[in-house]
């Protein structure tokens, strides 16, 4: 089974922070899809229901930002 997760991420600037995020957050295991997008401050990722919200909350401070909420 899959779940959708939505992640408000503060402190992107530009479109490439959050192309960097996106490509983060998909080498997460079992996640399937992942966007991010600029604009709306927010990821919204697929993945497996094993994964935990954590790992994703890590992929985004390893690319330099803070997810907020």
């Amino acid at each position: 089974m899959s779940k959708t997760v939505t992640l408000k991420i503060e402190g992107m600037r530009c479109k490439g922070c959050a192309m960097g995020t996106q490509g983060a957050l998909e080498k997460v295991a079992g996640v399937e899809s992942a966007k991010v997008s600029f604009p709306d401050k927010q990821a919204v990722v697929v993945c497996a229901d094993a994964v935990d919200e954590g790992a994703l909350r890590a992929a985004v401070e390893s690319a330099g930002f803070k997810v907020v909420g």
